[in-house]
């Protein structure tokens, strides 16, 4: 993970700046202000800015003047009501602002989330860093024969190694052409006086996905939730569930209750369908219930055998 000089000398500016306030503020969250939580090889995640905490929660629920006097067990209890019934409105109330660094294709697949304030560093207006995903060994691995979407095992030896050597060999590659092609060296100087170059947003295309870009997101706290409950589960791909992990702790040094509900009520419970809760009353009465005949598919049983820890049902 690096940072620019000028990100560096940003991050110290505003570290070194304090201002009086009278809104509301974390300390666990203030500490984490402007440090970068490394994520993959060149990648980070950092809190650039936040408003309201668990207290803004309760206070927008109860629609109360001023911060409340009740005691701290009764504002859990409400909170995670709240999360229990999916009442989202409250939790709209807590904004965060995110600067995060990671690979092009992260970035694609993340940005499918639309509810969220986005800006992307500009390849047309810079040029990007000679900085690569390459993934580590043991997150090499095959398609999945039963996931379309999901990896199957690990690569290994002779396989594994040419993977890495293609991955760095063609980054390498066309990023050194994009370079050619734009006549500008990393810093922006000219390598060849006699010819003009051509235009960075265009030069940009050539660029593998692997490549890193940044950019800020801002979001509420009901759609950060909504985010994470899809990225931070084990189903998740690695490579954005690694930045998930690392803003859900920035999350729970930020609202700790309305995480712990979260956690409790969203990242660790499971959702049954009608079907699903029948056949486990069915269960619980004591019925031998087998597949056929249950009236769910061979993958909904799997799913609700899994969910139950009964594997070989």
């Amino acid at each position: 993970m690096a940072l620019t000089a000028e990100q560096l000398q940003e991050i110290e500016a505003a570290r070194a700046a304090e201002g009086r306030t009278r809104r509301p503020t974390v300390p666990a969250l203030e500490a984490l202000l402007f440090q970068a939580l490394p994520v993959l090889d060149h990648g980070f995640v950092r809190v650039v800015d936040y408003m309201g905490d668990d207290a803004a929660i309760v206070q927008a629920a109860r629609v109360s003047y001023g911060r409340g006097t009740r005691a701290a067990n009764e504002d859990r209890g409400l909170i995670r009501y709240l999360m229990r019934h999916r009442h989202s409105t409250p939790f709209e109330m807590c904004e965060i602002k995110f600067h995060v660094k990671l690979p092009i294709f992260v970035a694609r697949q993340w940005i499918r989330h639309r509810t969220a304030n986005v800006n992307e560093y500009s390849a047309r207006y810079s040029i990007l860093d000679r900085e690569f995903y390459i993934p580590a060994p043991e997150h090499l691995a095959a398609q999945s024969a039963v996931n379309r979407q999901g990896r199957g095992t690990v690569l290994e030896g002779a396989e594994a190694s040419r993977v890495l050597d293609l991955l760095r060999e063609d980054a390498t590659r066309n990023y050194d052409h994009y370079l050619e092609m734009l006549n500008e060296d990393e810093q922006g100087a000219p390598l060849d006086p006699a010819r003009a170059g051509l235009a960075r947003e265009l030069a940009r295309m050539n660029l593998t996905l692997n490549a890193y870009t940044q950019w800020y997101w801002k979001t509420d706290l009901h759609n950060l939730f909504h985010f994470l409950s899809l990225r931070a589960d084990a189903h998740a791909q690695y490579e954005i569930r690694v930045y998930a992990e690392a803003m859900m702790a920035a999350t729970e040094a930020w609202v700790p209750m309305a995480a712990a509900a979260f956690r409790d009520y969203r990242l660790g419970a499971v959702t049954f369908s009608a079907q699903m809760l029948g056949i486990v009353r069915r269960m619980v009465a004591g019925e031998q219930v087998a597949q056929e005949g249950s009236g769910l598919s061979k993958r909904e049983w799997r799913e609700l055998m899994d969910a139950l820890g009964r594997a070989d049902g």
